[in-house]
């Protein structure tokens, strides 16, 4: 450390001493190096998000103007009617029909919420947009969005996937097309239901929105 500060004193010194004697050439050699920091290692697409390119440059730029969050933070996630006493009791039965079900996709991503997990639910809501997708260029940008708000490992709401489907989708990137995120989708699919389900089922969340509607029930 400090055989580097005797260093950094003696440039400088150096440079105030040509300064001083109207000399210019400091600044002039030190402007090819400013130009290209990055040199050669600049890439088009850094999909592995390894090395510092113009693409993840402009990462933060791009994400304040568009991003592929769906209605993050808002406690009514999906337009939906308030569901019954019959669909919510489904919940229970299968994690298929409480992910059928808008109201039943709200309430579960609530949950997920309290949990700081809920971008398991925005990725695959994200997903099931973009399978919809038939213009080119749209689907090209929208997988972009996609792999920057979940896939990236540079992003705060980067989902869990094991490296096989990680790796698969980066060599898929530069090309996206609708199937780019299908193995990504149902493995978050497959987490949720086997991790977070469960837990949903004996929440009180679930627990007192079933008793709540029981009591307003006709039946009850």
């Amino acid at each position: 450390m400090g055989s580097e500060r005797m260093e950094m004193r003696k440039r400088q010194m150096s440079v105030q001493q040509e300064s001083a004697a109207g000399g210019t050439a400091p600044a002039q050699q030190d402007q090819p190096s400013q130009a290209n920091p990055r040199g050669s290692n600049a890439c088009c697409f850094c999909w592995c998000c390894c090395c510092s390119c113009s693409w993840n440059e402009d990462r933060d730029e791009r994400n304040r103007k568009t991003s592929y969050d769906v209605k993050e933070g808002t406690s009514d996630c999906e337009d939906c009617p308030k569901p019954t006493l019959e669909e919510v009791r489904t919940w229970g039965q299968s994690f298929d029909k409480l992910m059928c079900c808008p109201a039943g996709r709200n309430s579960f991503r609530q949950f997920l919420r309290t949990e700081f997990s809920e971008e398991n639910m925005l990725f695959w809501l994200a997903c099931e947009e973009f399978s919809k997708e038939t213009n080119k260029s749209v689907i090209e940008e929208k997988a972009r969005l996609i792999y920057e708000d979940y896939i990236s490992i540079l992003s705060p709401k980067e989902v869990s996937l094991d490296s096989r489907v990680r790796e698969a989708i980066n060599r898929n990137m530069p090309e996206p097309n609708l199937h780019t995120f299908e193995d990504a989708q149902l493995q978050i699919y497959t987490l949720m239901q086997r991790d977070s389900y469960p837990r949903y089922l004996n929440s009180p969340a679930y627990k007192n929105l079933l008793n709540t509607l029981s009591e307003q029930s006709p039946e009850s």
